[in-house]
């Protein structure tokens, strides 16, 4: 049911077209389902709850990658700690050997 607020005419909605036609009726006076339902109004509500979910899903992928790379520098932390004193203990070694 397409109900048009400015002609008062209720009318089968136009199946194949997503919006209904300026022909058939404004798109401010075009309401939908039920004749509290107006179009304009359900085309910016859709909009700002799609735009809020993909904000929600960008800042959860970019949370996981943050947490990810801090997990590599940690796990990777010690193994550099642990070459770099490895290289100080054959530096000794070596000057030791040296006297």
């Amino acid at each position: 049911c397409l109900w048009c607020a400015s002609s008062r005419k209720c009318m089968e909605y136009p199946v194949r077209r997503v919006l209904p036609p300026a022909a058939l009726c404004e798109l401010r006076s075009a309401r939908w389902g039920l004749c509290w339902v107006n179009f304009e109004a359900l085309i910016i509500a859709m909009s700002v709850v799609g735009g809020t979910i993909l904000m929600v899903l960008g800042v959860c992928c970019c949370c996981c990658c943050c947490k990810t790379r801090s997990k590599k520098q940690v796990l990777e932390g010690p193994d550099k700690d642990e070459e770099r004193a490895a290289r100080e203990r054959e530096k000794r070694r070596v000057r030791q050997e040296e006297r």
